[in-house]
């Protein structure tokens, strides 16, 4: 009987330090070329996710929050493309499956004048008539009907002291709306009247005290007898400060869907407003 032969492999090496870095590297890059076509995919077609960065849509939407943008609410401009990489490639203006938001929507857009993301609340849509009256919202002649909701306190984001605010219940169609006012006599407390062009929309913040959005005249066409109606003249100001003015339909990125979640933090002391933690909260 002969003796069970056997077979002698060579000892294999151990890797090195600098082989596991380049394994490590190669996975990462497999994964990556899956992973962010997807992302960018999901970004274009479904939904993205913002991060507020101001308190112009307190008390609905706070610094920190993590919204989840819907992208195929409004259709698809070249706006609609993630990362700003729409904006250099050739495609060109207006939507493709365009259906015009309702009143009342929260709306992520770009700004007319300058690059930078916006959200605001939708509440002009084409040919309304829009003004400020002592603090109240008017549309086409009539004010928008409010109900005062309490009286409370809040240290804006950043600020050293709380501030007194009013809050109040907007109707905008079937939708109620919180929105706040804290100042008495700001600038856009009373406004001219804004007629809203066609294929354009009129913005506003919740924190209507805290807010740089339409009411303000910096983005505007200049007034004729107290009416501002065109759209597209060069802002007075410096395009940095120039307030949102009229918005062109194609600059529609998508609608404010839901709070995902939130990193803010706030002050519990007592007699102050702190916010709840929002996880998943509709818009």
């Amino acid at each position: 009987m002969e003796p069970e032969q056997t077979i002698d492999e060579p000892e294999q090496a151990s890797p090195t330090f600098a082989d596991k870095v380049k394994n490590e590297l190669a996975e990462w890059g497999r994964l990556l070329v899956v992973f962010v076509p997807v992302v960018f995919l999901v970004s274009l077609f479904l939904f993205e996710q913002r991060v507020i960065p101001s308190e112009s849509m307190v008390p609905n939407l706070q610094v920190g929050d993590r919204v989840l943008v819907n992208k195929f609410a409004y259709g698809y401009s070249r706006y609609s493309v993630p990362w700003g990489v729409g904006k250099i490639l050739p495609l060109g203006e207006g939507r493709i499956l365009a259906r015009e938001p309702r009143r009342g929507d929260v709306v992520v857009f770009m700004h007319p004048h300058f690059n930078r993301v916006m959200i605001k609340r939708l509440v002009g849509l084409p040919g309304d008539t829009i003004e400020m009256r002592d603090e109240a919202l008017y549309r086409n002649g009539e004010p928008v009907e409010t109900e005062f909701v309490r009286q409370l306190a809040y240290v804006p984001n950043g600020w050293p002291r709380a501030q007194q605010t009013r809050e109040y219940l907007e109707q905008h169609g079937e939708r109620q709306i919180l929105v706040h006012q804290w100042r008495q006599n700001s600038a856009n407390d009373t406004t001219d009247t804004y007629v809203v062009p066609e294929g354009h929309f009129f913005f506003v913040g919740d924190n209507r005290d805290n807010s740089t959005d339409a009411r303000d005249p910096s983005g505007h066409c200049p007034s004729v007898d107290g009416v501002i109606d065109r759209a597209g003249c060069k802002p007075r100001v410096s395009l940095e400060r120039a307030s949102v003015g009229f918005v062109p339909f194609d600059h529609l990125i998508g609608r404010g869907q839901t709070v995902a979640w939130t990193t803010k933090r706030c002050r519990r002391d007592p007699g102050l407003d702190c916010p709840p933690k929002r996880v998943w909260k509709p818009l």
